[in-house]
Formats: structure tokens, sequence, C-alpha cells
């Protein structure tokens, strides 16, 4: 598959700039469990930032629809990893979130199909985690299950986690193998930081904005 093709298919992947690869995102409006925690005081998604500036744009909005959309297509799959292939690092959702078990299997097989890219995937759908084994995720891919409120502690029921801590709180930590995010110290970039891709980095801890 060409990839003027792919990107028909699937509207293309984004390029945030904090991040060393390539992204997929969806509307943030359409998460599961964040459409929810918006309406939240103290939650994580409160004031989300992919409901503010340029995805508020109509452009931005139009597009995020076609990438939703895309979901049903048959050849989903196989426009992604047309697209992925060769990248070494991505990133699923720097907005939107799972939309089903479905969803989630497709992924699985795109990652399986570029074995050679190290992905990872933050949710906070633990409906979705709760019905899978950890075991059976590709080795290549790293998903995070997302606390739900600031300054909560990880959950327990899954391997790998990430937490939002207020600026006080962030100065201690007493999570195993926690790694705090560096980006706000080095220009909102990840630079050299891999953690969140990092299978032996048990949790991700970042500062409210």
């Amino acid at each position: 598959m060409l990839k003027k093709e792919a990107r028909k298919i699937t509207g293309g992947l984004s390029a945030p700039s904090k991040m060393p690869g390539p992204a997929y995102n969806l509307p943030a409006t359409e998460c599961i469990t964040g459409a929810k925690l918006v309406k939240v005081p103290g939650s994580v998604c409160h004031g989300c930032y992919a409901l503010k500036g340029r995805y508020r744009f109509s452009n931005v909005r139009m597009a995020l629809a076609r990438r939703l959309e895309s979901l049903k297509h048959p050849r989903w799959v196989d426009a992604m990893v047309t697209l992925i292939h060769g990248e070494p690092w991505f990133r699923w959702h720097d907005s939107g979130d799972l939309q089903g078990a479905a969803h989630l299997k497709n992924i699985f097989e795109v990652c399986k199909q570029t074995p050679s890219t190290k992905h990872w995937l933050p949710t906070r759908e633990a409906r979705i985690l709760n019905l899978m084994d950890p075991d059976i995720i590709p080795p290549n891919l790293i998903i995070r299950m997302s606390s739900h409120m600031i300054d909560q502690p990880p959950v327990k029921f899954w391997p790998w986690t990430s937490t939002v801590q207020s600026p006080g709180a962030m100065r201690t930590s007493h999570v195993q193998d926690s790694r705090q995010c560096p980006a706000q110290d080095q220009g909102n970039q990840c630079r050299s930081c891999r953690a969140c891709w990092d299978r032996s980095v048990s949790n991700v801890t970042y500062p409210k904005h």
C-alpha cells in the first residue's frame, strides 16, 4: 500500500512537537471515560488540553473526526502499518483514547507488523484492560494505565501506570521504579528520555499543567 492511500484511509498521523516520533490522535470528546472525568474537578481530564487551543479549530476537529471514522475501515491495520513502518518511536492517542476491545485488538496487530517500532499507549479505559492478560501484549508495546485523579497513586491491577501530581507532590514519590517526566525542565521536550516507552519503568509521573 502506498502512503498516499494509507493517509487517505486513516486520516494520517500527527506530529507532536514534544515527541521523538509521530502519533495518532482521536477526538477527546469521544473518550469513553475521559468524557465523564472532564466534568470532575480534580481529575486529570478536567481542563483537558485536547479540548483547547488548536484542537478547537474546525480543520483540526474535522481531521480528528475522520480518524475516528477510519477505525471502521477494513484496511485500517494495513494502512497504519504502512505509515508507521520505519519509525523508531510511536505514541497512540496524543488526544482521545481506546474505543473498545476491537480497537485495541487492531492496535495489537499493527504493533506485531511493526516489530522495530516501540509503541506507547496511555489509557484511562480500565474496563478494557481489566478484561485482558498483560502477557498477551506485543513485546514492542507498552500500555500505561493512567490514574483518574490528580495526586492519586497508581492503579494496582496493571503493571505499567502513569500519574499526574501537583507541584508540591512532585517532590516525593513512593512508587518503586517510578520516573518523573523531565519535559518541563527541558523546553517541554522528551529529548533523550524514553521512560514512557520503557517497560522497566513501572510508573511515570507527570506534573499538573
